[in-house]
């Protein structure tokens, strides 16, 4: 709400019509909601520690590995999407609020790079 507020006294002198205040700082919060919700936060790193202390864990840490690099090599659409359904276990719609992404878009970025990952999986295990 600061962020909002500096904003308008900066750009107080813009403002037109002192009758449409309302709607002129209604558009600069939504603004400011988008573009807080656009911004990506910091994805962790994964390492090999944190795999070997999951619980439940059936592949070996070596695999697991393997496995996220294959993502990650992926293009950053695709592999921004993959980890976030495959290692932080998000719902479509979740990974749409985050990356800000349509969940139509978030869909075909996980077909697609589903696609990608088994293709690059098979070509190493030939």
């Amino acid at each position: 709400m600061q962020d909002v507020f500096l904003t308008a006294m900066s750009r107080l002198s813009q403002l037109r019509d002192g009758t449409s205040f309302q709607a002129w700082i209604s558009t600069i919060a939504r603004n400011r909601a988008y573009d807080f919700h656009r911004a990506r936060p910091a994805m962790e790193e994964v390492r090999e520690d944190h795999l070997r202390s999951l619980p439940g864990q059936t592949q070996s840490a070596a695999e697991a590995m393997s496995a996220l690099e294959a993502i990650k090599s992926l293009p950053d659409a695709y592999s921004e999407t993959l980890l976030l359904r495959l290692v932080e276990g998000m719902t479509g719609p979740e990974i749409a609020a985050r990356t800000g992404l349509t969940h139509e878009s978030v869909r075909v970025n996980l077909c697609r790079g589903m696609k990608l990952l088994r293709e690059k999986i098979e070509g190493k295990q030939v």
